[in-house]
This record gives C-alpha cells, sequence and structure tokens, in this order.
C-alpha cells in the first residue's frame, strides 16, 4: 500500500509550477505507485481545502496505451468523483500497475467543500521521465 508521502522526504512529492493558463504540477515518485499516490495529492491540493478521513473505499480499474495515458485516466477518474460525489481519495492500495493497466482501491470520504474543479487532466507535455532516484513528470490540469 502506498502511503501519503512522508515530512522527512528530501524533496517535495509535488510542487506547482508556473503556467499561463491552468495549474501546473511537478511531481515526484520513487516508484509508479508513488507517482500516481502523488499526483492524486497534488490534484487534491488544487481542489480541497480540507481532506477528508478516509471513510470509504472505491475500486478502480482503467487500461490505457501507455503508462502517460494510464496517469491521465487515474487523475480524471479521481477529479470524476470529486466533481460528481465531492469524494476525495487520499490513500491507495494497488494492486497492479503496468504500463497499460492499474487496478486499486482508493480509500476517501467525502470532502466538505471542493474549492477549486479540475475540468480535465491534460496531456499537454505530459511525459513520465526517470531520474536518479525515481520518476518525474509535469501535469497540467484544467480548472
Amino acid at each position: 500500500m502506498t502511503q501519503p508521502p512522508r515530512a522527512d522526504d528530501r524533496r517535495p512529492p509535488f510542487e506547482e509550477v508556473p503556467h499561463t493558463a491552468d495549474r501546473a504540477l511537478r511531481i515526484h515518485g520513487r516508484d509508479w505507485p508513488e507517482l500516481f499516490t502523488h499526483g492524486a495529492a497534488g490534484m487534491n491540493s488544487l481542489m480541497a481545502p480540507a481532506l477528508p478521513e478516509p471513510t470509504l473505499t472505491r475500486e478502480i480499474a482503467l487500461e490505457a496505451l501507455d503508462l502517460e495515458s494510464l496517469l491521465v485516466a487515474w487523475l480524471s477518474e479521481l477529479a470524476f468523483f470529486a466533481e460528481t460525489e465531492a469524494l476525495v481519495f487520499t490513500r491507495f492500495e494497488f494492486r497492479q500497475l503496468t504500463r497499460e493497466r492499474l487496478t486499486a482501491l482508493a480509500h476517501g470520504g467525502r470532502a466538505e467543500r471542493i474549492d477549486r474543479h479540475v475540468k480535465a487532466v491534460t496531456f499537454h507535455g505530459l511525459s513520465i521521465t526517470p531520474e536518479a532516484d525515481g520518476w518525474e513528470t509535469t501535469v497540467v490540469f484544467d480548472v
């Protein structure tokens, strides 16, 4: 199970980077599950001022053509739950995560409010790249 980012990590799990019209996050992870978890945490930081306690679980199964498309599908699915049911997920158990397939249990709850809605997770400049201590990507969100 991938846990939320630890305070003692040397660099932040995600950071907002300048973007002309939308919001963009540079996301880091030691492995793919951590990268996907940090992407969700970053998106949550754009949407909800307070995160709910995890009181419910949803199973998520996705397929895509490649890892970048899978990340977009993952974040889009989580944004859909936030938009339609005010559900924000903060803890994940990845059962399978390959370049083309993801199955996970997402644990979360209903947010008191969603301040900023994510209209779309974009492919703008999206590339997941290896680095010395894991993986990095920048995701642009249409808000």
